[in-house]
């Protein structure tokens, strides 16, 4: 699988340093094929993407687009398109990293394998989707999240006031 995955920074709210984007594209690699290997559909659209763009956004960019293609006015935590884009919302990863007690990273992480399982052929609409769908990405995430990725994501994370 020759997917090019980039990964671009396009909200001012939440520094974000470059190194996690480039740490994050190189794993992003391998959870494309992890993603591939739990896909329900043999024919998804992930295996026809030469190229994924992850949007990491804030909470007024995700609530534009959720609205825009979804019709709900909240921010989300992530968008996936079929085309090979996946929205993520920096803000949303944030208040769900502190109150689950874990690394903005790992949930910025957690939103990027949930956007690649989608577009694996996932759903989660209905409870029983739903409950597949998280067994698989909590399976992925843990496997990705090793010592040497956390290393390279160890960085402080400074809040921009508006």
């Amino acid at each position: 699988m020759a997917l090019e995955v980039i990964i671009g920074n396009h909200q001012q709210v939440t520094a974000i340093p470059e190194s996690w984007l480039t740490a994050l594209e190189e794993v992003g690699h391998q959870a494309a094929a992890m993603a591939l290997e739990c896909a329900p559909d043999a024919d998804s659209p992930l295996l026809h993407l030469g190229t994924l763009e992850v949007a990491l956004v804030d909470d007024a960019t995700s609530a534009r687009v959720h609205e825009d293609f979804m019709n709900i006015s909240d921010p989300t935590d992530v968008i996936t398109f079929h085309h090979g884009e996946i929205v993520i919302g920096v803000e949303v990863a944030q208040r769900q990293a502190a109150e689950y007690g874990e690394p903005i990273t790992r949930e910025i992480l957690r939103y990027l394998v949930h956007g690649l399982l989608h577009l694996a052929g996932h759903e989660d609409e209905d409870g029983a989707q739903r409950v597949v769908m998280t067994a698989a990405q909590e399976k992925i995430v843990t496997s990705l999240w090793t010592t040497a990725l956390q290393e390279r994501l160890k960085s402080q994370v400074i809040t921009h006031s508006s």
